[in-house]
């Protein structure tokens, strides 16, 4: 894959890229060597937008409207896929993809006006939630300026234009990172909407595509304008050391995949804790149960967890060491696939499901609880072990803060589980459910405990 190799030397070519520019380390400047996310991602709860299928319209105006529903359900930041418009030349389908991006600067008119976005922006912030930008570093659309005004700003062969190579993607053309002009516009373009419009981070995609030392010169020019926080899209985690320190996040693609064979009883609980990233710096994953890519293209939310596994899923989302992440239409358990290319409006009542009251009680114990809060798994977090292979159980600390998951990750029932050496002295539910159901408080379990299917319990301190 392009320019993966790249990352081995990522370092060397960051610190001689700084020294060229005459970069200091002094003072108030970034330090390179450590990243950190902002404060308020410590109990961010994120929502991915799919503004063009979010309402009738698809216009950023009329999704403005829905903010308060969503703040209502314990979402504080927003992460819009691309804004920007969208290339008509090679495209794919009748609207063509958010990923072909015809200009880094502007915002698509289907969606509305860049004051439409400034806007949204500016109200969003009054209202307390954050706001992170979808930004495709790898690739531009066809018609995009750069191809005619600086065709050497993209990968050639026999000299062409090409494609990204081996990935299926015709409708982009692929950016050379070997050229300085184009890393330092494509910086310029991030810092823009930083800058004009108060974003307060990114989310990359293909972040492996593109050279490592690229985002660590972009995170170090970008901190110098604001605190940001920085997710990759990594799936494969090829491009991990990336979070040495131009990434905060990347996906947690194991554990979400893991979670789906263990609801589908094709591996033990026991399992996700392989795949759960730990780390020795500042870096933490996050979790989800559906994005814009695994609906549009491999399965929904609601082929992925039936409704009586969804509500522990949910909690153990929330209560590991990492951002959890919504996507559009999965509080109500949306079950079809919504097109990527085409208008396809979410009808928000072709369900019976909603789970808006479980996200907010979810989201409000993530967020009055440090010790839930988003942070390095290295810290404060331990998986207990109850000698069930399907009883998932982690403790969490924060000071004098202490909070204890357990889940019967199971459709089958768990008898006499010795939870010994697992309940605290002195605790109270804070959140419990089985098989579906789900609520607040609820009775402590004993020092020997049958479990339902699915039943999970979370429980505090007093």
């Amino acid at each position: 894959m392009k320019n993966v190799n790249k990352n081995l030397a990522a370092w060397i070519l960051l610190a001689v890229t700084l020294l060229c520019a005459g970069c200091s380390f002094k003072g108030q400047e970034p330090d390179p060597t450590v990243s950190k996310a902002p404060k308020w991602v410590e109990t961010a709860v994120f929502y991915e937008v799919n503004l063009r299928q979010y309402t009738p319209s698809g216009t950023i105006n009329e999704f403005s409207e829905h903010l308060e529903e969503l703040k209502d359900m314990g979402v504080n930041t927003l992460w819009f896929m691309p804004v920007h418009p969208i290339s008509v030349t090679n495209r794919s389908g009748k609207l063509g993809s958010y990923y072909s991006v015809n200009d880094y600067r502007d915002v698509n008119p289907e969606f509305g006006t860049r004051e439409d976005f400034k806007a949204m922006v500016d109200k969003a912030h009054k209202m307390g939630f954050h706001v992170i930008l979808d930004w495709v570093a790898n690739h531009t659309g066809w018609d995009n300026a750069w191809i005619t005004e600086h065709p050497d700003w993209y990968t050639q062969k026999d000299g062409k234009i090409i494609s990204p190579e081996g990935m299926g993607w015709p409708d982009v053309a692929d950016l050379n990172y070997d050229n300085q002009d184009m890393r330092k516009e494509m910086i310029e373009s991030m810092k823009y909407w930083v800058k004009e419009y108060d974003i307060d981070g990114f989310r990359c995609d293909y972040a492996a595509g593109v050279p490592a030392d690229f985002w660590y010169e972009a995170r170090y020019e970008l901190s110098k304008v604001k605190e940001i926080y920085m997710l990759e899209e990594d799936l494969g985690g090829q491009a991990k050391d990336n979070l040495a320190y131009a990434f905060d996040s990347n996906y947690a693609t194991k554990v979400y995949e893991t979670m789906i064979a263990v609801g589908k009883d094709a591996k033990s609980a026991d399992r996700i804790k392989l795949y759960i990233p730990a780390t020795d710096n500042n870096t933490f994953p996050m979790y989800y149960l559906d994005n814009h890519d695994v609906n549009s293209y491999d399965r929904t939310i609601a082929e992925a967890f039936s409704p009586e596994v969804l509500p522990s899923m949910y909690s153990v989302v929330f209560t590991l060491p990492g951002v959890p992440m919504i996507y559009s239409g999965d509080e109500i358990a949306y079950d079809k696939a919504i097109a990527f290319m085409e208008k396809d409006t979410i009808d928000w009542n072709r369900t019976d499901s909603d789970y808006r009251d479980l996200l907010r009680n979810l989201a409000e114990l993530k967020q009055s609880h440090p010790a839930l809060y988003s942070d390095n798994t290295g810290e404060g977090f331990e998986i207990l072990d109850t000698g069930n292979k399907n009883i998932f159980a982690y403790k969490r600390v924060a000071g004098k803060d202490e909070v204890i998951c357990i889940f019967n990750l199971s459709k089958r029932e768990q008898a006499d589980v010795d939870l010994t050496d697992v309940l605290p002295a002195d605790g109270k539910v804070l959140f419990s459910g089985k098989e579906g159901s789900y609520g607040s408080a609820g009775q402590l379990p004993g020092a020997t405990h049958t479990f339902a299917p699915w039943e999970f319990y979370i429980i505090g301190n007093k």
